[in-house]
C-alpha cells in the first residue's frame, strides 16, 4: 500500500466516521426534542411559575405593610403605658405627701 493510498483509505475512514457521528447526533436530537404538547405544557408551568411569584411579591408586600403598621401601633401603645405609669407615679407620690399631711393634721389635735 503505498502512502498515497493510505491517505486516501484514512481520510474515507475518517468521513465515515464524521458522517456516522453526525446521523447519530440528528438521531439523538430528533428523539430527545420535546414534542409541541410537551411546549405547550412548559409555557403553561412557566405561565404559573410567574403567577406565583407575583401571589409571592404581592404577599411580602402585604406582609411589610402589615409590620410597618403593627410597628407604628406597638410604639404609640408603648407611650400610652409610659404616660399612664408616670401618671400612677404622681398619683402614688400625692397620696402620700396627702397621708402624711392628714397624719400631722390629726396629730395637731
Amino acid at each position: 500500500m503505498s502512502r498515497s493510498e493510505f491517505i486516501a483509505v484514512t481520510a474515507l475512514i475518517l468521513f465515515g466516521a464524521f458522517v456516522l457521528g453526525w446521523i447519530a447526533s440528528w438521531l439523538v436530537h430528533r428523539v430527545a426534542r420535546p414534542a409541541r404538547a410537551d411546549m405547550s405544557e412548559l409555557d403553561r408551568m412557566a405561565q404559573q411559575l410567574h403567577e406565583a411569584e407575583d401571589q409571592r411579591d404581592a404577599a411580602n408586600a402585604a406582609l411589610q405593610e402589615r409590620e410597618a403598621a403593627l410597628t407604628a401601633r406597638l410604639a404609640g401603645t408603648q407611650a400610652e403605658l409610659r404616660a399612664a405609669m408616670e401618671g400612677l407615679r404622681d398619683s402614688r407620690t400625692e397620696v402620700e405627701e396627702l397621708r402624711d399631711y392628714i397624719e400631722q393634721a390629726l396629730a395637731r389635735r
